[in-house]
């Protein structure tokens, strides 16, 4: 991609990552991690390993994509590090389950959360309106998308950010050390394998920058500060706002209940919080739906770029972005919205994820040792430990998410088995 084409910024990047992370999950799975773990700290503890992991991610993935600087993520990277199936087949598990089953997850909820908060604008409606006017802003206009982007997104932080520091002062610290069971015990439990899964999905969104990797100006330069600086400003915002629920109200309150934050807000400043958490989370998912179309969809450009049969997906509009792919991602997001069929992709999301994110990681060795002449801008920072650290805490969890839950390694095997399907049927043609 030429210079002139390369119209994203450091900043915009920077941004990309965050909004792509701060989704529904901080403000939805503390109360069932609670209810599994019956300690406060180990959620804590669970929290801040999800930040740690993105972290080595974020580190890893900062020397491969300033040695590749494609766009298009684990495809771009699978492909080029292994095999092209590979990579076709990571290309196919991010359309699915990394992308369009999140951007209607996010679309629902936004709807809700608006609903909420003005009964008189319909919850399915006001979903299908985010994920129309998002793709339409990321279509045509990538500087507008760029922009509106940044926009949200500080006022996304802002507003969060806004909260915790409210909130803080009415939290009680004893109920940060409430514990049912030693934190020893929750931490070496399988219970606390399957709690980083689903961590790890709440911090899903820290390589958002891989994807755009193509398109950044000065990418050598930028792409290692927006993803270190992206992941590590979420990673503090995430353990602000878990300390300020689980000191906000009693343990048996948060247990079990989906919508902590809400449970929190209401115990600390009255029903009036209620409804102003719902407001927050609402236009913080403004952002993540734009994120994830904005992400998402490079995936898509690059596979048409790379396949004949496929090159309709790498069209662009004068100015704009990959406009096919970007149809085609919000249709597939739309019908999941319309039919909630991504219910049974959600459970499988964070295992099928961190399987193809630590092969991408295992590629910093593989790397290294099949081009070692490689330009490489930006060396893991702790090298070889780092990559090796990110690497081991996954197969940890893909491990006992399997021994636990073994219907989620058949969706993820049957997802798998869908991408090697469509690549023979493409290598076929």
């Amino acid at each position: 991609m030429s210079n002139e084409e390369r119209r994203l910024s450091g900043l915009t990047a920077t941004f990309l990552v965050v909004a792509s992370m701060v989704g529904t999950g901080v403000f939805t799975t503390s109360g069932l991690l609670l209810a599994d773990l019956r300690s406060a700290p180990a959620v804590l503890l669970a929290w801040g390993l999800g930040g740690l992991l993105a972290m080595t991610g974020a580190l890893s993935y900062a020397e491969l994509v300033t040695a590749l600087p494609k766009n298009g993520g684990e495809y771009a990277l699978l492909g080029e590090i292994y095999h092209p199936a590979l990579g076709f087949v990571a290309g196919v598990v991010s359309f699915v389950v990394g992308f369009s089953a999140p951007i209607a997850a996010s679309a629902l909820a936004f709807g809700s959360y608006l609903h909420a908060l003005v009964p008189e604008v319909p919850a399915m409606p006001a979903a299908l309106a985010l994920v129309l006017l998002s793709s339409l802003a990321h279509a045509f206009r990538v500087r507008v998308g760029g922009v509106m982007q940044d926009a949200l997104t500080v006022f996304k932080i802002l507003l969060v950010a806004g909260f915790v520091a409210v909130a803080a002062f009415g939290i009680d610290p004893a109920r940060l050390h409430a514990a049912e069971a030693p934190l020893l015990e929750a931490t070496l439990s399988p219970s606390f394998a399957v709690a980083l899964i689903y961590v790890s999905f709440s911090y899903s969104g820290w390589n958002a920058a891989a994807y755009v990797a193509g398109e950044m100006k000065d990418p050598h330069r930028a792409l290692p500060v927006a993803l270190i600086v992206g992941t590590g400003l979420v990673t503090v915002l995430y353990l602000a706002v878990n300390v300020v629920f689980l000191g906000a109200a009693p343990a048996a309150d948060l247990s079990g209940v989906v919508e902590v934050g809400h449970v929190a807000a209401l115990a600390l400043l009255g029903p009036s919080a209620g409804a102003a958490l719902s407001a927050i989370i609402a236009f913080g998912l403004v952002a993540t739906v734009g994120a994830l179309i904005m992400t998402g969809t490079r995936v898509l450009e690059a596979m048409g770029a790379d396949h004949g049969p496929l090159a309709m997906l790498a069209r662009r509009a004068t100015g704009g972005g990959p406009v096919i792919a970007v149809g085609l991602q919000g249709a597939a997001a739309t019908v999941m919205v319309l039919t909630a069929s991504f219910d049974a992709l959600l459970g499988y999301i964070g295992f099928t994820l961190s399987l193809f994110a630590a092969l991408t990681v295992l590629g910093v060795f593989v790397l290294r040792w099949r081009r070692p002449g490689l330009l490489r801008p930006h060396r893991v920072w702790g090298y070889p430990f780092t990559p090796l650290l990110f690497v081991c805490l996954m197969l940890w969890m893909i491990v006992w998410s399997i021994w636990e839950q073994p219907i989620v390694a058949l969706f993820g095997a049957g997802t798998v088995a869908l991408g090697l399907a469509a690549w023979a049927a493409l290598r076929g043609r």
